[in-house]
C-alpha cells in the first residue's frame, strides 16, 4: 500500500504540535542564558523523545545535519514507534539558536511531516530564495529577475507604489547590494538577524505580519522547511541551490541531486501534503513565545494541514515539574 494511503494527517496533527511544544519548553531555561549549543541541544532532545512515542515510521530527511556531525536527528536517523505510515520528517529544533541565547524575537521550534518521499532531500548548502504570499498569478516574479525589478512587479500586480513594499531579507554581508538595490526602489525592508524560515512564513499573511516578500540566499534545509508552511498557508516560494566549492556540488550528488541550476518552486520542495507544527520561543510577529508565570509555562503552537487547508493557533498551560 502507497505511503500516503495511510499517512492520517488529522490524526498525526496533533501529536506533531506537542512534538513542537515540548521542544520548545525544553529550551525556555535557556532563553537569554548565551549558550545557543545547550539551547539547541535541550530542544533536540525533547523533539526526539517526543518523535519516538508517535506510531509512525519515520526519516528525519531534513535535521541537524549527516549522522557524523550531528548526535541525534540526524538527516537519515528513524524515529517513531516502528508502528503505522511511514513518513518523511523536516525538522529544526530551535531555529534561532542565537535568537534564544539573546533573548531577541522570531525563537521558533518547527517541524513538518508528510507521506514518504513528499520532500526533497535536499543538502546542507546555500539556496537563493523568493518568497510572496498567496493570491498572485505564477510568474509574477521570478529568481531570474534583478531585485529590484521584483519589488516593482510585485507592486504592479497589487496595484500599488514600490514604497508600499516591504521586503524581508536576511542581514548578512552577503546581502549588501541586494539591500542597496531595493532601497533604491523606495521599499522597506525589515533586516532580521537570524530565523528565515520565520521570514518566509511571514510573507504568507502580510496584514498580520506587514511582509510582502522575502528574498536572500539561506540554508537549503530551512527552504524546504518554509515551503511546507506556505503549503498549508497558501504563497509562492522559489529556491535555486548555491554551490560554493566541489564539496558542496558532492552534497547534492549524494543527495540525488543532477540538475546543479534547476529553481524549484513550492511544489518541487514539498510534493505531498503535510503537516506545518511551529512553536514560539522568544516573541515574534509569527507567534507569542513562552509565557512564564509562579508554577506554569504557556506556549503558542501554530499547527496547519494542506489537505484541509486548516490553520490553527493552539495555547498549551504545562504545569512546572
Amino acid at each position: 500500500m502507497p505511503a500516503s494511503l495511510d499517512f492520517d494527517d488529522r490524526l498525526l496533527s496533533l501529536g506533531l504540535a506537542r512534538v513542537a511544544e515540548q521542544a520548545a519548553l525544553a529550551a525556555a531555561p535557556l532563553i537569554g542564558r548565551g549558550d545557543e549549543k545547550a539551547a539547541d541541544q535541550a530542544a533536540v532532545n525533547a523533539m526526539r523523545e517526543q518523535l519516538n512515542m508517535l506510531d509512525i515510521r519515520g526519516v528525519v530527511v531534513i535535521g541537524e545535519g549527516e549522522r557524523d556531525e550531528a548526535p541525534m536527528l540526524f538527516i537519515g536517523e528513524e524515529v517513531g514507534t516502528g508502528q503505522g505510515p511511514g513518513v518523511d520528517i523536516a525538522l529544526d529544533p530551535l531555529e534561532g539558536t542565537t535568537l534564544t541565547a539573546k533573548d531577541m524575537p522570531n525563537a521558533l521550534t518547527v517541524i513538518a511531516m508528510g507521506p514518504r518521499g513528499s520532500m526533497l532531500h535536499a543538502p546542507d548548502v546555500y539556496m537563493e530564495k523568493l518568497a510572496i504570499g498567496p493570491g498572485f498569478a505564477p510568474g509574477v516574479v521570478s529568481l531570474d529577475m534583478a531585485p529590484a525589478e521584483r519589488v516593482e512587479a510585485l507592486a504592479r500586480a497589487r496595484g500599488c507604489e514600490t514604497r508600499d513594499i516591504t521586503v524581508c531579507i536576511l542581514e548578512r554581508p552577503r546581502h549588501a547590494a541586494m539591500i542597496a538595490e531595493v532601497r533604491r526602489t523606495g521599499a522597506a525592508i525589515r533586516l532580521i538577524p537570524d530565523g528565515d524560515v520565520a521570514g518566509v512564513i511571514h510573507c504568507a499573511d502580510p496584514d498580520a505580519t506587514g511582509i510582502d516578500m522575502y528574498m536572500g540566499q539561506g540554508g537549503a534545509p530551512e527552504g524546504v522547511l518554509a515551503a511546507a508552511a506556505l503549503k498549508c498557508m497558501g504563497g509562492q516560494i522559489m529556491g535555486r541551490l548555491v554551490f560554493r566549492n566541489a564539496d558542496e556540488e558532492a552534497r547534492a550528488d549524494k543527495a540525488g541531486i543532477t540538475d546543479l541550476d534547476r529553481v524549484y518552486t513550492r511544489d518541487d520542495l514539498v510534493r505531498d501534503d503535510v503537516i506545518f507544527a511551529a512553536t514560539g520561543v522568544t516573541d515574534g510577529n509569527l507567534l507569542s513565545g513562552i509565557r512564564r508565570e509562579p508554577g506554569w509555562r504557556t506556549t503558542e503552537t501554530l499547527l496547519m494541514r494542506s489537505k484541509s487547508g486548516s490553520v490553527r493557533r493552539m495555547q498549551y498551560r504545562a504545569p512546572l515539574r
